[in-house]
């Protein structure tokens, strides 16, 4: 790691040895991490109890007590979840700057797949292994880290809050932050939910896909009729919703919906194609789907996904014809996109693909908005000194086809406040996947810039 030459020069004299604080911190930064993978935070009762939730909550809430802020607590918000919320003043004439995270994570899918437990924290190969490791509480344990490190150094005011339900969706923060809108003011908010384009390259994210879900559901019969006796003439229910869920996908494999321009362009950093095919597990001789660039179809054109689909399974399956059956579908979509709009276009769509008369029922599920960051201001400048002091490289930029509808919250509540996403993930992480893991030098490093950048922002506030 190399110095930044440009670095503001009392930034980078007011904490000597970041580097070495922080190197320190790490054992400490992994038991952080073991105790909070422990606990199996999904924000869905009807997978994991809610008490799980109210416990990672608390410990998110002591850790941040004891790392230095002030009136730390839980706020319940409209969704049901807790909110971790906290503050430390700013320094007369300092900027404040608002660190955002969420202890909530994913099922942990098909548990038969993970190699080690996956609400155990295991070290494999140089990484941590666990859900959540990475997504999001590696961001959660690179927070602390951070402010650990500066300890009574702390030059800017701080503004904390650690979401309960980001992963299912549900909304509860993004009602919450209006009406507290005085609460969670900052001049900077680092969202700290995405990472590095590779490991080893400083990252912000400057702009997230929307998404438009729904569950689709198809029926053609009154019930299930024996295949042998009304096979070949009665309509399958399963089949219909195999060509409806077909007709999003054109000959290339694209995603195709009427009424939405599929055909955008990504005019950032690019996606290596090879890069994309290993960091994205694809298998030799298997195709990517598409036209245009991988960067254009991650970042740059709608992009819709069968998520899941209710029939019969195959061991216990019946020789019937099927009556009813359905998906869950979700589009992703571009800036630019009004993803209520989007929304409609995919209702209308499958609806209009159904053949043979079949009765289609479109649920919507949820929407979120498509987001692009300002990226010219004092908070992307101090940020970039900060990456090029630690990595010895200037911070890149790239698009991210997740959805942080928050985001969008956030931008509408405090139009002057600059928003940054940047974090722990990486792509070899596998988030929401089977085998989730971080790299415990990217939770280093990205504290180390995290601290730098606080250190740097107030230093231009002088």
């Amino acid at each position: 790691m190399t110095d930044n030459p440009s670095a503001t020069p009392d930034a980078a004299s007011a904490v000597p040895d970041l580097a070495g604080r922080i190197a320190a911190l790490m054992p400490r930064a992994q038991q952080d991490l073991a105790e909070l993978v422990a606990i199996p935070s999904v924000a869905d009762p009807r997978q994991y109890p809610p008490e799980e939730c109210r416990r990672a909550a608390d410990w998110v809430a002591t850790a941040f007590t004891e790392a230095g802020l002030l009136d730390v607590h839980l706020a319940l918000t409209p969704d049901g979840s807790h909110a971790v919320l906290g503050h430390r003043p700013a320094p007369p004439g300092a900027p404040t700057v608002l660190l955002y995270c969420h202890y909530d994570v994913q099922p942990p899918l098909g548990e038969a797949s993970w190699t080690s437990p996956p609400f155990e924290l295991t070290e494999r190969d140089g990484r941590w292994y666990g859900r959540g490791a990475a997504d999001c509480k590696g961001n959660v344990v690179m927070h602390l880290t951070a402010l650990r490190a500066l300890g009574d150094n702390l030059p800017v005011g701080i503004k904390l809050v650690a979401e309960g339900s980001e992963e299912q969706g549900t909304g509860g923060l993004e009602a919450y932050v209006p009406g507290h809108a005085g609460d969670l003011l900052a001049d900077a908010l680092l969202i700290c939910d995405t990472g590095n384009a590779a490991v080893g390259v400083p990252t912000a994210t400057s702009s997230l896909r929307g998404l438009a879900n729904v569950v689709v559901s198809v029926s053609t019969l009154r019930g299930d009729v024996h295949s042998g006796m009304f096979g070949g003439a009665a309509p399958d229910a399963l089949a219909a919703l195999i060509r409806i869920l077909d007709s999003l996908r054109g000959p290339d494999g694209g995603t195709v919906v009427q009424g939405l321009d599929c055909t955008g362009s990504w005019d950032g950093v690019g996606y290596d194609e090879q890069q994309f095919r290993t960091d994205a597990g694809v298998l030799d001789g298997v195709e990517l789907i598409g036209g245009g660039t991988v960067a254009d179809r991650l970042w740059a054109r709608p992009a819709a996904t069968v998520l899941g689909i209710d029939c019969a399974p195959v061991v216990g399956s019946a020789a019937a014809v099927p009556a009813t059956a359905r998906a869950r579908v979700s589009l992703r979509v571009p800036p630019g996109t009004d993803p209520h709009a989007a929304l409609a276009a995919l209702t209308a769509h499958l609806r209009q693909a159904a053949p043979w008369g079949a009765r289609v029922e479109v649920e919507p599920e949820s929407t979120g908005s498509p987001f692009r960051a300002a990226t010219g201001g004092p908070a992307y400048a101090a940020l970039d000194r900060a990456a090029r002091a630690v990595y010895g490289k200037p911070l890149s930029y790239v698009g991210q086809g997740g959805s942080i509808p928050l985001c969008n919250v956030f931008a509408e509540t405090f139009p002057d406040s600059e928003i940054v996403l940047m974090g722990v993930e990486e792509p070899l992480c596998a988030i929401h996947a089977p085998n989730e893991s971080v790299d415990p030098a990217e939770i280093q490093h990205m504290a180390e810039v995290e601290a730098r950048f606080l250190l740097e922002y107030a230093a231009a506030h002088r």
